[in-house]
């Protein structure tokens, strides 16, 4: 039997509560805020970046600053409110300087991030950047594989991965912008030409979950 929004709300806030209570992730000590995610529970699109910013740190919510600006753009230029996907990061704390992750701190994370797509069980993975990326299309250039998305077997579940670039690299380069407009402008199409994975989970886009 399917997981009511409720119960997916209870999980979801039960795994928050585990991740901060966890001393063993990295990043902690240096960190102002877990940023765990926010959004719909019953979400058909999850987004997944890659990291907290300095904004993203001080509000404990993510893809708050310039990236974000962009991201609620795009979605906004495509018509979906930000309240009706779920958007979270493969890693939850926030690196020094804001490098980018290691490989060891995103595998930390990993097994929160794997509870997180469980639980929602979405139609649709966007992938945020090469290091979101990489969890579902390994040993690929982003720059090779943008915009094209492909329906994969994670974990005993099908899901239609996107992999796009960071919104971040967007705004540092405008031909990246332009790719990333093109890219975002497909998630629809690819939603209405794909069969829905399972028929039976209910999909109530009024339903948005706050982890604050």
């Amino acid at each position: 039997m399917n997981p009511t929004k409720e119960e997916k709300r209870k999980k979801l806030i039960d795994l928050r509560k585990k991740a901060l209570d966890d001393d063993n992730l990295p990043l902690k000590e240096g960190a102002t805020n877990l940023v765990f995610g926010e959004g719909n529970v019953d979400a058909e699109i999850l987004f997944i970046g890659e990291g907290p910013g300095h904004w993203e740190d001080v509000k404990a919510r993510p893809f708050v600053g310039n990236a974000g600006a962009l991201l609620n753009q795009m979605l906004e230029h495509i018509k979906i409110e930000r309240k009706d996907v779920f958007i979270t990061n493969v890693i939850m704390y926030r690196p020094p300087g804001n490098r980018d992750p290691e490989q060891e701190e995103i595998d930390a994370f990993s097994p929160y991030i794997d509870r997180i797509i469980k639980t929602i069980s979405p139609r649709m993975i966007v992938t945020l950047g090469r290091f979101s990326m990489a969890k579902f299309i390994p040993n690929v250039m982003i720059s090779n594989v943008h915009g094209k998305p492909r329906t994969i077997e994670w974990k005993g579940i099908k899901i239609i991965v996107l992999p796009m670039y960071h919104p971040a690299a967007a705004l540092r380069n405008g031909d990246i912008k332009f790719k990333f407009k093109r890219d975002f402008e497909q998630i629809l199409e690819i939603l209405k030409e794909t069969d829905k994975v399972d028929d039976t989970i209910p999909k109530d886009d009024s339903e948005q979950m706050s982890l604050v």
